[in-house]
């Protein structure tokens, strides 16, 4: 593992997929203009709608987007997270997916997400993520590379399941993915202190890409992508507007942090 510049990109995507891509491919050309060889999208970045209009145009959002993360990576030779799309099963149902991309197009890792989204809220929202996808049966694993550490994958909502992110640590996790399009509702007293405390608890970073504003209806979501240093330091916050969070993932400060707190070697349980 070695320094580099990771992004976590912000967007505020709609139920238009061509326009999606185009906003994506836009922010992917700014972050690694200013250096990013990491560049992390948000979950639902190609298409963020009414979960019955997802799932009626699913194949071609799945078939799109992937063809899109492979051509954009081969052509600004950078790393991809893909945060969250729907790729179709055979149940009729989506599974909400997250693809890592390596600078030739080649996939590296892929996810589906495991905890998924049903909750009525105070504000009168109620979600019901399960009516459209199918959770992911396996825990994601975490990909090793030489260059740019130990990467592990979630999805937004499994950042509220700790048991998920010590899986990731204990098979060497140093980075940790949690793209996002966390409610506006829950993100203003949840979000920032569940990305820290995943960060502190493992001693990683966390990239954190999201969603902000309103996308559809009464659909808002909280912004505020962000990289957190293991110590739980914000090293970058992309407030509410589109636009993305920049900064140097660095080994030095991770094994200072991990000499001086030990925690993963003193767990028992």
């Amino acid at each position: 593992m070695r320094p580099y510049l990771v992004a976590a990109i912000q967007m505020t995507s709609l139920p238009k997929l061509e326009k999606n891509l185009a906003e994506a491919e836009e922010l992917i050309d700014l972050a690694v203009r200013r250096g990013a060889e990491l560049v992390c999208l948000p979950e639902n970045f190609s298409f963020m709608g009414e979960e019955p209009e997802k799932l009626a145009q699913a194949p071609e959002i799945a078939e799109q987007t992937e063809k899109f993360l492979k051509t954009t990576a081969q052509r600004f030779q950078v790393t991809l997270l893909a945060g969250g799309f729907p790729v179709p099963t055979e149940s009729g149902k989506v599974y909400n997916t997250a693809l890592l991309i390596d600078p030739s197009g080649n996939e590296l890792a892929r996810y589906q997400k495991v905890h998924l989204f049903d909750v009525n809220l105070p504000d009168g929202n109620t979600y019901q993520e399960s009516f459209t996808v199918m959770a992911g049966q396996q825990l994601p694993s975490v990909y090793h590379s030489e260059d740019l550490g130990n990467l592990g994958l979630s999805v937004c909502y499994d950042v509220r399941f700790p048991e998920l992110y010590r899986h990731l640590s204990r098979q060497g996790a140093q980075v940790l993915f949690v793209p996002a399009a966390f409610t506006a509702y829950t993100g203003k007293d949840h979000w920032e202190v569940l990305l820290k405390a995943r960060a502190i608890e493992n001693t990683c970073y966390v990239v954190a890409p999201a969603q902000t504003g309103n996308h559809y209806g009464r659909r808002y979501t909280h912004g505020h992508a962000m990289i957190i240093d293991p110590w739980g330091v914000i090293l970058d916050d992309a407030g509410d507007k589109p636009g993305f969070a920049i900064a140097e993932i660095q080994p030095t400060r991770l094994e200072q942090v991990r000499v001086q707190m030990p925690s993963l070697k003193h767990r028992v349980f």
